[in-house]
């Protein structure tokens, strides 16, 4: 039987090119041009790349033997991932490659922003003997927002140097910040209380210009800011207010919101310390990614687990046919419960019917990527979801009911104080939400939904469909429960676009109206 082969299309670590051709036959196609690689691909089994080469469902058509993309780095933003998802391709990162590398920038920016480090630099090269007053790190307060995997590595280091470290996330339990000699806070208390802040969030709706200027107001005099995670997390325009009038002290930037960022008034201010996105250039960092995205390359060509896919799982046959048509269900399902939670906590999970009879340990990994989404400084998938889960703290359980109930397959899913249930609906199994807070209802799930407790009175709802219908914002679907045993009834609307924030605020002061929650699915 012929070898499989593999075309490195980038240059990646040579451990990692000698691991794979000890088990199958390696081509180095670093100077391949595009036209080329569309010939050459239909001859391999698996592709890797970098972040250069743009493998698109074009190209894709062309790999007729293609298994695995691996791509040597955290992103796959350069892979067509539904295509080759279609084309049965797992697509396989290297998502942990970086952290280390990425923490190490961000002490570093925090080092030379406290000590001024650059500008004494360029001051001594440039003939000038200026020695300014810095500040010392040991005994200040550094709040982290965002407690994933890089802001507990900075975190650790940062108690190292003897700082105090505050850390804003809802999804890190309180034991968690215990175990690691943190102390968890809300936003507002961290802008009061920390003198250096750090991001380590991704870039969502909810988090773009989480810093500006109402927030930098907020914020202790003289603060001193790191952003290395997104350019977008920051209000650029109100930071450079800040920092020119000293109410902020100093900022460290590896990231900006348009790159590459060669020229603009940051580059202008004595008190800012800039880097060009440098948080994932280390030798080490670049050769760890090449050896990790060579491993899951041979675990996927030689039928074994790949554990960074990020498109499709390796399930048996019989389990996915079956599992398959509940995952987007389970995503939707843990958007929802983590979307209506009131504060951090254990994800409990209930499977009943029918699904209380396999392994539902994949259908769980999807609920918590769904909960997930949006709120860590990574990507997330149905792979690594449970070991990020894991890493918080944030302890998951699963259980089983042969109960069939109302429902021939049902799926309950609690979190921090809600609950929501959902199953699938008709032979295109639509994924429908059956339950919430506990009460029964019955409305197809959208990509935007309102949730609201209510009296269950007249006027209630005519008053919010009015007050929508003011606000331009169409109503797709509505379903409302009546109130049980003197509880409130719950109303939930699909909507074809978010409300704006104000609309959401009227909404809340509505006579009868007592809780508004938007959720995000899609």
């Amino acid at each position: 039987m012929d070898r499989q082969r593999v075309l490195v299309k980038e240059r990646i670590a040579e451990h990692g090119v000698r691991f794979l051709e000890e088990r199958f036959q390696v081509d180095l196609g670093l100077d391949m041009a595009e036209r080329e690689l569309f010939e050459q691909i239909g001859g391999y089994d698996a592709l890797i790349v970098r972040s250069a080469t743009r493998v698109s469902a074009d190209l894709i058509e062309h790999a007729g033997r293609l298994k695995v993309i691996g791509r040597a780095g955290t992103g796959v933003d350069n892979v067509d991932v539904a295509a080759a998802t279609r084309r049965g391709i797992v697509v396989a990162n290297a998502p942990g490659s970086n952290m280390v590398a990425a923490a190490e920038h961000t002490i570093g920016l925090l080092l030379a922003v406290a000590r001024q480090i650059p500008q004494a630099d360029a001051a001594l090269r440039a003939g000038r003997w200026e020695r300014h007053n810095g500040v010392e790190l040991a005994d200040k307060t550094l709040g982290i927002i965002g407690f994933g995997r890089i802001g507990q590595l900075v975190g650790s280091r940062a108690r190292a140097l003897g700082m105090r470290v505050l850390v804003h996330d809802p999804f890190v339990s309180e034991e968690r910040c215990r175990e690691l000699q943190v102390t968890g806070v809300t936003l507002d208390d961290l802008w009061r209380q920390a003198e250096f802040i750090t991001l380590h969030v991704p870039l969502t709706a909810e988090t773009e210009n989480l810093i500006n200027r109402e927030t930098l107001a907020r914020m202790r005099p003289g603060v001193r800011l790191v952003n290395a995670a997104r350019g977008g997390l920051v209000d650029a325009d109100a930071l450079i207010e800040a920092l020119r009038d000293g109410r902020v002290a100093g900022a460290g930037l590896d990231v900006f919101p348009t790159e590459p960022y060669t020229e603009g008034p940051l580059l202008a201010l004595p008190n800012v310390v800039v880097t060009p996105h440098l948080g994932a250039s280390t030798l080490e960092a670049q050769d760890r990614a090449g050896v990790i995205v060579a491993e899951q390359v041979a675990a996927a060509l030689e039928g074994r687990f790949v554990s960074n896919a990020v498109n499709i799982p390796q399930l048996g046959a019989e389990d996915m046919e079956v599992l398959a048509t509940y995952l987007p269900l389970a995503g939707r399902l843990g958007a929802m419960a983590s979307g209506l939670c009131d504060r951090g906590g254990p994800i409990d999970v209930v499977y009943s019917g029918g699904l209380a009879q396999f392994d539902t340990r994949l259908l769980t990994a999807a609920v918590l990527a769904g909960a997930f989404a949006g709120q860590s400084d990574e990507p997330i998938n149905i792979v690594n979801a449970r070991a990020i889960a894991e890493a918080r703290g944030m302890a998951v359980s699963e259980g089983q009911s042969q109960a069939v109930g109302e429902y021939t397959n049902l799926i309950t899913v609690r979190c921090g104080g809600s609950e929501v249930a959902g199953t699938t609906i008709g032979s295109e199994n639509h994924p429908w939400l059956v339950g919430v807070y506990g009460v029964k209802l019955e409305i197809e799930f959208a990509s935007h939904m309102l949730v609201m407790q209510n009296d269950d009175r007249p006027g209630v709802i005519g008053r919010v469909g009015t007050m929508l219908g003011e606000e331009q914002v169409n109503i797709a679907n509505m379903n409302v429960s009546r109130g049980v045993g003197g509880n409130g009834a719950v109303m939930v609307l699909s909507l074809d676009h978010p409300p704006h924030p104000q609309a959401l605020e009227r909404l809340s002061r509505l006579d009868g109206i007592h809780s508004v929650r938007l959720v995000d699915v899609a």
